[in-house]
């Protein structure tokens, strides 16, 4: 998988969520969950871009496990946003599967580097 290739993908991840929380029942709990999944979610692809533009190994090493880290949390949210929207419980279910996949690719990256 080339860079621009989890590059994509991480993005569209992202858009996946924002798409899933703007349709989302605005209520005391969700509001704070989906604030919580909106930013780890997008921080994925956020931290793999910046891990593609580090001057070091280091740095880029640096980045990928934040970008890891942050897959990890919006697993988190995304089983907590579960148990209070059973309706939508099939989408995220995928948006799920997507966060374990991303949070497994970036781990085989960190450990490679």
């Amino acid at each position: 998988m080339t860079n621009y290739d989890l590059e994509e993908r991480t993005k569209n991840f992202s858009l996946r969520v924002i798409d899933i929380c703007r349709r989302l029942p605005i209520n005391i709990i969700n509001r704070k969950l989906i604030d919580q999944l909106v930013r780890s979610a997008s921080s994925i692809g956020a931290n793999y871009r910046e891990a593609n533009e580090s001057d070091t190994k280091k740095d880029f090493k640096n980045k990928i496990r934040i970008s890891k880290k942050e897959a990890r949390e919006t697993i988190y949210w995304l089983e907590l946003l579960i148990n209070n929207n059973r309706s939508f419980e099939k989408e995220i279910f995928t948006l799920l599967d997507e966060s374990r996949q991303l949070m497994k690719i970036l781990a085989s990256i960190y450990l490679k580097v």
